[in-house]
């Protein structure tokens, strides 16, 4: 879907809500709508086409404004929200949405002071709402960011760089640095390497721990390519398995398989999470699964649908989320094994590819 079929898939949302326009400041919803990647900007979207369409930017990205957004009327000026809501006034736009989830109290005031309160109408996450499904290019970054984070801990794994004496800290700078050098533009989040009781820590932030033989080592960790983010978990064991530690990992891994059976085009994200939580509550470990199964993936790291039981809705073909059940056995360690999809009708398409049999370092 190009940028423009984009910004006509919200006017049409726009109409259905009686809203003349839509004043869009949060900016990985500019760069979804345009191709806008710098740090200031605001744009309003007109409901009746690209003509009373507006992007403002400030002067520092004039030129990259000029090659990024071609085809919109561009202003330049720094209090982007403030100049495009007297672009509303006076053009007398009647109903203009303003993204309620991300305006601050004193935004909002100011905002109501140029326009007049009478004019902004709440309009909460609606370029959330189509970012959820992605489109063929949007796929195609997420293929490559899972790429560079499966080649990087191949190379970690085949080159030994898990192993005794290294720490927490020293295994998640190495994979950051293999992900870049795979051709990512960085991490897609700070890595989360966990060894040894650590790994029992949901999202524990690695120190100058040293692992272990014997340890649990739980790597969470992603990789950033064209503004898309891959989210991946392992667990592996250092030197040979403990009995307990095989039937952990195993739960574990059984719970994963179902969460990624049941993910499919039209099924409620909180029945796949049940799908998953069913097998590790089972086992007896319900209360060791403190978290939901997943999240979708896209320009934000965490954004729509959830999968847990707080979720709402179904899911759609096209839309990214990982899978992500966990068990975490308090003061002995923990597994978690997590994979980044796209929903499909039938079975989901896998993006990440590292094997998921338990892997001994």
């Amino acid at each position: 879907m190009s940028r423009l079929r984009r910004r006509e898939a919200l006017r049409a949302d726009l109409r259905s809500r009686d809203l003349d326009a839509l004043l869009v400041t949060d900016l990985l919803n500019i760069r979804y709508l345009t191709g806008f990647t710098g740090s200031n900007a605001a744009l309003l979207l007109h409901a009746c086409g690209e003509d009373g369409t507006v992007f403002c930017t400030d002067g520092r990205y004039r030129a990259q404004s000029e090659r990024q957004v071609p085809g919109l009327r561009r202003v330049i000026e720094r209090g982007s929200d403030r100049r495009l809501a007297r672009e509303a006034r006076d053009a007398g736009v009647g109903a203009v949405g303003f993204e309620s989830h991300v305006v601050t109290v004193d935004e909002y005031e100011a905002l109501a002071d140029i326009a007049g309160a009478q004019r902004l109408h709440k309009a909460s996450r609606l370029v959330e709402q189509l970012r959820q499904v992605k489109d063929a290019e949007e796929i195609g970054a997420l293929r490559a960011a899972c790429v560079a984070a499966d080649t990087a801990l191949a190379g970690l794994l085949a080159e030994g760089g898990l192993r005794p004496g290294r720490t927490e800290r020293e295994v998640a700078r190495d994979l950051e640095a293999r992900m870049v050098q795979a051709g990512a533009a960085g991490p897609s989040f700070e890595t989360i390497v966990a060894a040894g009781a650590h790994s029992a820590v949901p999202h524990h932030r690695p120190t100058d721990a040293e692992l272990r033989t014997g340890d649990f080592v739980k790597m969470d960790f992603g990789a950033l390519v064209d503004g898309y983010h891959s989210d991946m978990t392992r667990t592996v064991v250092l030197g040979e398995a403990a009995d307990w530690q095989r039937d952990l990992y195993s739960l574990v891994a059984a719970a994963q398989a179902a969460g990624r059976t049941a993910l499919r085009s039209g099924t409620e994200v909180r029945d796949v999470d049940t799908a998953a939580r069913t097998v590790i509550d089972g086992a007896g470990h319900g209360e060791e699964f403190p978290h939901g199964l997943g999240h979708g993936v896209g320009l934000a790291i965490h954004e729509a649908p959830t999968l847990s039981q707080l979720g709402a809705g179904t899911l759609e073909s096209g839309m990214a989320v990982t899978v992500e059940p966990g068990v975490y056995l308090d003061g002995r360690g923990g597994v978690r094994i997590e994979d980044t999809l796209v929903v499909g009708d039938g079975d989901p398409e896998l993006l990440t590819l590292t094997t998921k049999d338990l892997v001994v370092a």
